[in-house]
């Protein structure tokens, strides 16, 4: 080497000056080959993945020609350098070699540099990382040959100034190559900058400054984040996944198989037992048996293929997982150079000789280990996190797949809600454990390395300390598995509290008429109370835990320092062992912390995993006995078809022959329970197949029976993802009877229908998912019973212009699935079915003429028609386009709903304001406004109707949380408290301070006294007071943490307590407009995060918020000077924390808003699956879904992205705090000791952590406050009038039953017309009278008049005198009785559903019971009149339902009855019962009737008619049928034609 240079190549004198430097040999020669020696190297491997993964080359930027520009001046400067010593070497043999190789090795170094960034052009992302670091290197390793020329000049001016020179320039030129590359060369592409990102701008996440920036100027909107790369959208993502999930499965059902079959052998003995076979094939199988077969499945079924699920994922994104594990790998390792180098500097301040370079390399050495820490751990974590997101992708999508091919058998395991769960909770679990798998070998690692360089400071007394760590492991354990099943024990309260809540919020309309809201208030406040009691018991076990959190790190430092001390009289601690080994018992504390918390989650992830597999080795559909063909003579054909729901049971449809030809129309018909939807669903290929096969031609359309709807517009139901064509689409409507519908609702087919079709009735959902059907298009119409929803009149249209012969459908191939029987006459063919085989099938005439079962059944139900229905059947007179009837009957409009409100909107009483007969004319009117409103496009659409958009959007707030909030809450924590809290923790704070200040002087006794001196004393009092200091520590944790969970439990008690009070007093039109789940997510999630998160956060915020304060004063007493350096780290600190909060906050909001849908979008297509199948629409549905969940996944990109960015940025402020209090340590080397050194180094090499913790706490507490916010926005609702006011009307009120409405006018909302426009009239003491009118007359508007569920716009209501609206609600609502139109039951005894104030006798009630016809039916039960009821009342049938409301009523005995006629829900003999029942008992009451059938109110004593609002016609019934009027018009059309045709 030397002759290679002519000069010294290593000589250590050469470090022992102040001056140091190196020799030039050495740099001329080892730093010069290290940066071409990692070039030349990583070369030729990343050509060659260049040109492997080359894509289209792109266009040359100016960005490409200065680089490459520069790069050629590189060239040339080396070529100048070669020239020079070629021109020097004229014969001379003294110019060293190492000057010709280095200019040669420059020259080819630089060549190859142009070739690689001219392959870039070629790549998505234009600067190679590994030219960056390339640069770095060369530009580090240039430097020290930089200084030793520019030495050498100053020195001697002459020497080498030539090679000096070209030098320089070439050094110059570097470093603007290596800002150049710094830059992120602008891409093409509009969306992710992360791909083309440069390799600086990847690890410091600055492409992600513009997203920051554009956050804190305006709340971010969904448009405003970038789309995720395509490799890792969910499509690419999955298709990747299944690829291993595929081959993997199959793995594992075959060992699945081996292992049957290894259990069958062993079990070849046993046998299953049989189920009993005389059940009913009906698809609606009762309850009872339901859960037996559950149990047998549970023992079939508990095998399934296992342990495959890891496997996939890992081969899917093994890369990933490879890459995170060696970037923590790096990071653990450079984790344990930091106690070391402070040793190192601990050292060289205690040594005054050492020369002033040492430390400055020192403190440069530990900022560049620091900052590369930091790079590595945020790469690890942004890998982790998005593997995390990938994983919940991958999960998502697929578990959305598989639920569009499960076989039914398999579906029937999981409810909707389990099935959602999966896609949830056990792809979130997933999630949460790759964040964190790394840390399984790193905690290990990093445990046993600390434990080493302990040993080396302290020897064997380390282990006291270690031992002390790990008794505390399982301590925590215990607490933390009895604090989760304190958990699961408060889910249990809240799930029974949400519960009860969720029936109040269905059933508020009952709690209002009934004044029942005081008793479920009540029930509620027990619920929460028990819930409060366990959360203090969780919070003070919490409390607990973290004092023996708080408590450990003192506790080992105080055992193993005394231990140390003890032991031996010549151990002495001195600065550099004390703070090592607290740096180092720092960095044992997070492994320990974690692994516990590791390991819980690692179990509930096995968990999801196991229910995971289970659910993707369910088997798929099994559709081979369902044949397509395209050239068939038949349209289907079934052969020997059995097919069956389940194999354990018997088969639904057994050996069907039929065939069914092209255009024909065929019905089905048979009793409940005969196979009828079973055959068509064995169409579907829904079913199980046993032998024989189907054959289809053509494609299919269903309409099932139990109509599905998606949450969308009417219109978006309709064409369901097919091409709008104005004209069929016209045609549908007209057919379907919807046009009036669409006049009714608000926006006609642009009104939103809600979850599950709630805001419409049964008849109009069964008539949207017929138009669906028919504007498909399809060969064959599989319609399984579309009539039963609507009435006798709409049937009828329906029939003719849609099923019949000459309706829309004529041509088609139709099955229809019927009950009525009047339609037969009029179809191609009949099929009769019984238990699943066909009786006999024939055409009607054909099956009458047979005799037989058909034939009996027509002519007993001919007898039983009442009158109302004959005149339908026999009504064949009516002209074509008269459709007159088809205004919906009041009995398909639902009550319930929200749609009560919709339907009295702003347009509403023109729809009803015509004269009975108007409506051919009308019809084309409505056509022509619907063709128009169409024309007018869009910007009508979005001002169309007050009232379209029946659920306002949900309020989400953006921007900063009002401070109000927080003071809020504040006060209902206390504030004397919350200045108790703060002074208790301030109080630690100062202990802490106290026990740092306390140990640097114990180390400085080192100094004083050696082994020899040192007084036993002196230690002993240094010992007790460190121990002392360190249990206050503790202690102050303990009081101030169970002070705040007092505190905060009393804060929730509260604001949960005005929140339930407000809701229940909230007025009818507040839940009318509100959805359900939205109240109920105030009292779901709102409230639990208020219980468990906020007192957390906070507590937490106050502890960084304090220690890192501490941190700092500690600082500035031993370098005051650091004050100064504070201020500019301080400022960035808060800027960058105010510029992602604000960022962070609403990618919050973002990803909880794009979240939902997923889910709910989720449910909708598994309740819907039979129609998605029949109509081929799964890739449709799919495509949506996973639009759904990329939407989504970009806001938790962006949010993961955000968490870096800061995390590098604060970390940067961590390390130059680090850096400083190096640096100034040493500038002010003589006037510091080691001890002082040692203390404030190891406390801030501590704060890079906690400032980073801080700004996540307090972006945490930004989010939960939130909660608050909500809460409070629904306590500041304003409510109804007082229940009580101080004027109460006598006990006995109303003795009469006098009812006087004067000039009475009411509306729904402020902003809408009036609904009753002026009604005045009288009604006299037990007087019977019947209100009629068109659907939307006022009819029920009358009866929420009543009982002040409406409260009036003018005039008054009297009753016996009194006016309704002088006395308080409850008041006026206790006396009143309703029996309303639908039965509303509530989860819990019968007894509470008919008492829930405990006001009657047991004998009472019997007596109602008995008088509702219920006795025999309560006394059978075993429990009589504690029987619980299910939520809902759905294990009562609709009938018996109907009865309890009357026994209600029958209890109550008030003298003013209210009857909102329930006839739908009730078949003919409980109606009779129930009329019969109202007419004995009732008599001495005043009983108003609100019918939708007219022959149920004929023998009241007074007839009233409504229309738009008004009273038109009142009198009785004699002189209303006499003159022809409204009344005398409908009492025709119903067949009625004087009093005495009324009988049932």
């Amino acid at each position: 080497m030397e002759n290679f240079c002519n000069s010294t190549f290593w000589n250590s004198s050469y470090l022992n000056t102040p001056e140091a430097d190196l020799p030039l040999c050495f740099e001329q020669t080892v730093l010069v080959w290290i940066p071409l020696g990692f070039l030349w190297l990583l070369a030729p491997w990343q050509l060659f993945h260049v040109y492997r993964s080359r894509t289209k080359t792109s266009s040359i930027t100016k960005f490409y020609l200065a680089k490459q520009v520069l790069v050629g001046s590189l060239i040339i400067l080396a070529a100048i350098e070669l020239a020079f010593v070629l021109t020097e070497d004229s014969g001379q043999a003294t110019i060293p070699p190492v000057k010709y190789t280095n200019p040669i090795l420059y020259l080819c170094t630089w060549i190859l540099v142009l070739l690689v960034q001219h392959s870039r052009l070629w790549c998505i992302q234009k600067n190679s990382w590994y030219l960056s670091l390339f640069w770095i290197l060369s530009i580090l390793c240039g430097t020290f040959q930089f200084q030793t020329m520019l030495r050498a000049l100053i020195q001697d001016s002459k020497s080498n100034m030539v090679y000096s020179c070209l030098y320089f320039v070439s050094y110059g030129f570097q470093i603007l190559i290596l800002i150049l590359s710094a830059r992120s060369e602008p891409s093409d592409s509009s969306h992710n900058p992360s791909s083309t990102a440069s390799f600086l701008s990847s690890i410091t996440f600055s492409w992600y400054d513009s997203m920051v920036l554009k956050g804190y100027k305006q709340p971010l909107t969904l448009e405003d984040i970038w789309d995720v790369d395509e490799d890792i959208k969910t499509k690419s993502v999955v298709s990747k996944f299944e690829v291993f999930m595929t081959r993997d499965l199959q793995k594992a059902k075959r060992a699945l198989q081996r292992r049957q079959q290894k259990n069958s052998r062993r079990k070849s003995g046993a046998t299953l037992p049989g189920l009993d076979k005389n059940q009913s094939q009906s698809q609606d199988v009762l309850v009872l048996e339901e859960s037996k077969k559950k149990k047998k499945k549970s023992e079939a079924t508990k095998d399934f293929p296992k342990s495959w699920l890891i496997k996939a994922i890992f081969k899917t994104f093994y890369i990933v997982i490879l890459k995170s594990f060696i970037a923590k790998l790096v990071h653990d390792i450079l984790l344990f150079l930091n106690p070391q180098l402070l040793k190192f500097l601990i050292t060289f301040v205690s040594d005054k000789d050492t020369y002033p370079w040492v430390g400055y390399l020192c403190a440069i050495l530990l900022f560049a280990v620091t900052l590369i820490q930091t790079f590595c751990l945020q790469y690890y974590f942004q890998l982790c996190f998005i593997l995390g997101m990938n994983v919940r992708t991958t999960i998502m999508a697929s578990v959305y797949k598989k639920a569009l091919t499960l076989s039914n058998l398999a579906r029937k395991q999981y409810t909707i809600g389990e099935t959602v769960n999966l896609m949830s909770v056990d792809a979130q679990k997933l999630m949460d454990v790759t964040n964190y798998m790394h840390l399984v070998w790193s905690s290990a690692l990093q445990i046993c390395l600390a434990i080493f360089f302990l040993w080396r400071e302290l020897g064997p007394s380390v282990f006291a300390g270690v031992g002390v760590m790990i008794l505390l492991v399982p301590v925590n354990g215990i607490l933390a598995t009895t604090n989760r099943n304190i958990q699961v024990k408060n889910m249990k309260n809240k799930d029974q509290r949400l519960k009860l809540m969720n029936e109040m919020l269905s059933g508020i309309k009952i709690l209002k008429y009934f004044a029942w809201e005081p008793s479920f208030k009540d029930q509620v406040s027990n619920i929460r109370k028990k819930e409060l009691k366990n959360l203090l018991t969780f919070g003070q076990l919490q409390s607990i835990m973290i004092f023996l959190l708080q408590l450990a790190p003192v506790l080992v430092c105080v055992i193993t320092f005394s231990v140390y001390v003890l032991v031996d009289s010549n151990n002495i601690l001195d600065a550099e062992k004390a703070f090592t080994s607290i740096t180092l018992f720092n960095i044992l504390r997070f492994p320990l912390t974690m692994l516990p918390m590791l390991i819980s989650s690692m179990l509930q992830a096995s968990v999801s995993i196991d229910r995971l597999e289970k659910y993707f080795g369910g088997d798929d559909l099994d559709t081979s006995a369902i044949r397509r063909v395209s050239n068939f003579d038949k349209a289907v054909q079934f052969s020997e078809a059995t097919f069956t729901w389940d194999r354990n049971l018997e088969a639904s449809v057994r050996d069907v022959n039929l065939d069914i030809m092209p255009g024909q129309l065929v019905a089905v018909v048979g009793t409940v329970g005969s196979g009828k939807s079973s055959l068509m669903s064995a169409m579907l290929g829904e079913m199980e197949h046993i032998h024989g096969h189907i054959t289809i031609k053509g494609t299919t359309a269903y309409v099932p029976q139990q109509s599905w709807i998606q949450n969308g517009t009417i219109k978006d139901n309709i064409l369901f993802g097919s091409e709008f064509n104005e004209v069929r689409y016209n045609q549908v409507l007209k057919a379907c009877a919807l046009l009036p519908d669409l006049e009714i609702l608000p926006g006609g087919d642009m009104a939103e229908i809600g979850e599950k079709g709630i805001n419409l009735s049964g008849g109009q959902k069964q008539r949207i998912s017929l138009a669906r059907a028919v504007y498909q298009n399809s060969d064959i119409y599989i319609l399984d019973d579309p009539l039963s929803a609507v009435d006798a009149h709409v049937g009828k249209h329906i029939f003719d212009k849609v099923l019949g012969p000459n309706g829309l459908l004529h041509g088609k191939t139709r099955l229809l699935v019927t009950h009525s029987i009047h339609f037969l006459p009029q179809v191609d063919e009949i099929v009769v079915l019984e238990n699943g085989t066909i009786l006999e099938k024939g055409s009607y005439n054909t099956l009458i003429a047979n005799k037989g079962v058909f034939a009996k059944n027509q002519k007993l139900f001919m007898k039983r028609l009442n009158p109302e229905e004959e005149a339908t059947v026999n009504d064949d007179s009516e002209e074509e386009d008269n459709d007159g009837e088809l205004i919906p009957s009041m009995e398909e409009l639902p009550e319930e709903s929200a749609s009560l409100t919709i339907k009295r909107e702003k347009s509403l009483h023109r729809t009803m304001s015509r004269s009975i007969r108007s409506s051919s004319k009308h019809r084309k009117s409505l056509k022509d406004s619907l063709k128009t409103r169409k024309a007018n496009g869009l910007k009508e659409r979005e001002e169309l109707v007050k009232g379209q958009k029946l659920i306002q959007k949900e309020f989400m707030e953006t921007g900063k949380v009002k401070f109000s909030i927080y003071v809020k809450y504040l006060q209902a924590i206390g504030l004397c408290s919350i200045v108790f809290i703060i002074l208790i923790y301030t109080m630690n704070s100062v202990a802490f301070i106290g026990s740092n200040l306390w140990l640097s002087a114990w180390t400085s006794d080192s100094q004083t006294f050696n082994s020899t001196t040192y007084p036993a004393s002196q230690r002993d009092l240094r010992i007790g007071i460190y121990a002392a200091l360190g249990l206050a520590q503790g202690f102050c944790v303990l009081g101030a943490s169970i002070l705040t969970v007092y505190r905060c439990t009393h804060a929730s008690k509260t604001l949960h307590k005005h929140l339930l009070n407000n809701i229940l007093r909230a007025p009818m039109s507040f839940f009318d407009t509100t959805p359900t789940g939205r109240i109920m997510n105030r009292f779901a999630g709102d409230i639990s995060t208020m219980d468990d998160m906020l007192p957390q956060t906070m507590r937490s915020w106050i502890l960084c918020f304090l220690g890192i304060i501490s941190t700092l004063v500690m600082i500035c007493m031993a370098t005051p000077v650091f004050a100064i350096i504070i201020i500019p780290l301080g400022i960035i600190y808060v800027s960058v924390q105010v510029f992602y909060v604000s960022t962070s906050r609403q990618l919050r909001r973002l990803d909880s808003v794009t979240r939902s849908p997923i889910y709910s979008h989720f449910s909708e297509t598994v309740s819907g699956l039979p129609v998605i199948r029949a109509f081929e629409h799964q890739p449709r549905f799919l495509a949506r879904s996973e639009m759904g969940i990329d939407t989504n996944q970009k806001c938790v990109f962006s949010w993961i992205t955000s968490n870096r960015w800061l995390a590098v940025r604060l970390e940067f402020v961590g390390n130059m705090i680090v850096f400083c209090s190096g640096l100034l340590l040493v500038i002010y080397k003589s006037t510091l000791s080691g001890d002082t050194v040692g203390f404030v180094l190891s406390n801030a090499l501590n704060i890079t952590q906690t400032l980073n913790w801080l700004v996540r706490m307090t972006s945490e507490i930004e989010t939960n406050i939130v909660s608050v916010e909500r809460i409070t926005e629904y306590i500041n609702v304003e409510n109804e009038a007082p229940w009580v006011t101080d004027r109460r009307p006598p006990p006995d009120w109303p003795s009469k039953g006098e009812i006087q409405f004067n000039n009475y006018q009411v509306r729904y909302r402020p902003e809408l017309d009036l609904v009753l426009k002026g009604i005045t009239c009288a009604i006299k003491s037990t007087e019977k009278i019947g209100v009629v009118g068109r659907t939307g007359a006022g009819k029920s508007s009358l009866t929420n008049c009543l009982f002040r569920i409406l409260e009036p716009a003018g005039g008054q209501i009297t009753i016996d005198g009194i006016d309704i609206a002088s006395i308080g609600l409850h008041d006026l609502r206790g006396k009143l009785t309703i029996i309303p139109q639908d039965p509303i039951l509530f989860s819990g005894s019968l007894r509470m559903n008919l008492d829930p104030f405990n006001t009657y006798s047991d004998e009472e009630i019997w007596k109602a019971l008995e008088l509702a016809h219920l006795k025999s039916f309560v006394a059978g039960l075993t429990l009589g009149l504690s029987h619980e009821v299910a939520e809902a009342g759905d294990n009562l049938s609709i009938g018996q339902r109907q009865l309890l409301c009357l026994g209600r009523a029958l209890l109550r005995k008030s003298k003013i009855l209210v009857l909102d006629e329930a006839t739908a829900a009730v078949d003919l003999e409980t109606d009779h019962l129930i009329q019969t029942t109202i007419r004995n008992e009732f008599s001495h009451c005043t009983v108003i009737t609100i019918a939708h059938r007219l022959h149920t109110i004929m023998d009241c004593d007074k007839i009233m008619v409504l229309d738009n609002g008004k009273i038109v016609q009142y009198g009785s019934p004699e002189e209303l049928l006499e003159n022809p009027g409204p009344f005398y018009f409908m009492a025709k059309e119903a067949g009625i034609e004087n009093i005495t045709n009324t009988a049932l």
